[in-house]
């Protein structure tokens, strides 16, 4: 139980360490993938989740990254539902990068939803995030809610991304509660999602079915 709260205390520093990375007086000015998979080190499931849904996840979210980010979340949701315990990433992909400074004005917005969830989050149904049963379940939520984000229609993109950043920040900690709660959020937005591509599909085909009818046949 002892080297469980140890654990908890290493990992439940993450704000502390993203603080550190990205606001160093040193950091170079761009910041590419192989960067954070450095940083990350033991965690890398559970870090990548949280920091690639982020940007999405906020209540202010920056244009952009849902699609690219949620394409490389599909793909770790891919690998971690066939066992793999570290991720794997062409090399052209570790090489890309982002501007610092962009990244910073994120971090500076969801650092404190970072702290906030630090404070409940502790290792308790750890099988959840530990076995290999749990890890499919997640993998396919998290598929799912990658390809919500990559849907171009308004309203698609945050609260799956949310959905993503909860169960990751559980999978990060070993925290099976967490993750729970992300999963319940997952269904509740896989209906969101659904209803808004519904709307949009039917809203498009009124639309075409007007143009078409305002001109009349000859």
């Amino acid at each position: 139980m002892g080297c469980l709260w140890l654990q908890a205390l290493i990992m439940a520093r993450l704000s502390a360490e993203l603080e550190r990375f990205f606001f160093s007086s040193d950091r170079a000015h761009k910041v590419t993938l192989a960067d954070i998979l450095n940083l990350s080190e033991e965690r890398t499931f559970g870090f990548l989740f949280v920091i690639l849904a982020l940007p999405s996840a906020l209540p202010i979210p920056a244009p952009g990254y849902s699609t690219p980010f949620g394409v490389v979340m599909f793909l770790l949701a891919v690998q971690l539902m066939t066992g793999r315990q570290k991720p794997w990433f062409p090399k052209s992909w570790k090489e890309k990068g982002f501007a610092l400074e962009q990244i910073q004005k994120l971090m500076k917005k969801g650092i404190p939803w970072l702290k906030r969830i630090e404070v409940f989050s502790r290792p308790r149904l750890t099988p959840i995030c530990t076995s290999y049963p749990g890890r499919v379940v997640i993998g396919i939520a998290i598929a799912m809610m990658s390809v919500c984000m990559m849907i171009p229609i308004p309203g698609t993109n945050t609260f799956p991304a949310l959905c993503i950043f909860v169960i990751g920040f559980g999978f990060l900690d070993d925290d099976g509660f967490i993750s729970l709660v992300g999963l319940t959020l997952c269904a509740l937005a896989a209906s969101v999602v659904g209803v808004i591509v519904f709307a949009g599909v039917e809203g498009g085909s009124a639309a075409i079915r007007f143009i078409l009818n305002s001109f009349p046949a000859r």
